[in-house]
């Protein structure tokens, strides 16, 4: 069985140590909150006497159903084994301490562009870490326990970040694996209510996007919100960060791009239909997926600069696929 020899190399790891942290990125997602408290709680249950955590630097409010991360010392980190789940580069790793565990392993479904783990098992054919934990788990059912708290948070990760199963890396194994965990009876209800559900000031902010949107010569779409403009909808940059997909129906708009200015620097976040625009990102200190990556920029020359590079990209496409408009 492919990658059957990975998997079993971090399940013996597993098994030898007694204490176990598991380590995400910075600003997390639904996917990188859900694998890592989906593994905290099947290892938790399947390893009664381990002592397992999930660490980091607080969980985004819409996610706070799922749970708390843990809270422990510098001290305990020599003795652990070290999971770094849905993180592809150590720099967005959250947490100073990550290297002073017994041994590292990186678990994750980005493109793989740094190898920094003792182990890493890499999945760039899923579209979500949740998946990885999950597939993980059914690989070793008769040892492994999957309680309703891991169900309910890998199920959480995988429907974030398959845009409710629609995306194209979406396929039968994906569904499959996400009725593996309805089986367990988790109220899907109750989780799509929490995800669904926003205070008023972030529809009054995604109402802003909508009539200030601005499109490129050949079709890209974008929208930037400024600090101004979050206090003036009294919005987070969370909620002003997760309003990106409000562009993904405008028509002609292959690529859409979301800008937010934070305190240093300008955050942008990049989705796309068909084209591929990791390399963008790239290119201003980010990455991610084909179809949907992270980035930074400076000032306004490199946010135009960027935007050159995408409506260029999206140019040769259109040119390129005259069938498809």
């Amino acid at each position: 069985m492919e990658y059957l020899s990975l998997k079993q190399s971090i399940l013996n790891d597993i098994e030898q140590n007694d204490s176990i942290i598991i380590v995400r990125h910075m600003r997390p997602d639904g996917d990188c909150i859900g694998s890592s408290f989906g593994l905290r709680e099947i290892l938790r249950s399947s390893f009664p006497n381990k002592k397992i955590y999930s660490v980091g630097d607080g969980v985004p409010e819409y996610l706070s159903f799922l749970g708390e991360e843990d809270q422990i010392t510098e001290d305990i980190y020599k003795d652990s084994l070290i999971i770094v789940v849905d993180t592809a580069t150590s720099k967005r790793i959250c947490n100073e301490f990550y290297t002073q565990g017994k041994k590292l392993i990186k678990i994750d479904h980005h493109i793989a562009v740094e190898s920094y783990g003792e182990i890493n098992y890499v999945r760039e054919d899923f579209p979500a870490c949740c998946q990885i934990i999950m597939d993980f788990y059914k690989t070793f059912k008769e040892k492994l326990v999957l309680n309703q708290k891991a169900a309910t948070a890998l199920y959480t990760g995988l429907v974030t970040d398959t845009g409710r199963f629609k995306y194209r890396s979406v396929d039968g194994t994906t569904m499959r694996l996400a009725g593996d965990i309805l089986d367990t009876n988790i109220d899907t209800e109750y989780i799509y209510t929490h995800l669904n559900t926003k205070n008023p000031e972030s529809f009054k902010l995604q109402g802003y996007v909508y009539q200030n949107f601005k499109v490129t010569e050949n079709g890209v779409a974008y929208a930037f919100i400024t600090k101004k403009i979050m206090k003036k909808f009294k919005a987070s940059v969370e909620d002003a960060s997760n309003l990106v997909n409000c562009m993904d129906s405008i028509k002609g708009s292959l690529i859409w791009i979301l800008f937010v200015e934070y305190d240093n620097e300008i955050r942008v976040r990049i989705r796309s239909r068909y084209i591929p625009v990791v390399g963008i990102g790239e290119q201003f200190n980010g990455g991610g997926h084909a179809n949907a990556c992270g980035a930074s920029v400076k000032n306004k020359k490199e946010l135009n600069q960027l935007l050159e590079m995408a409506d260029s990209k999206l140019k040769a496409f259109k040119e390129e696929n005259k069938e498809l408009f």
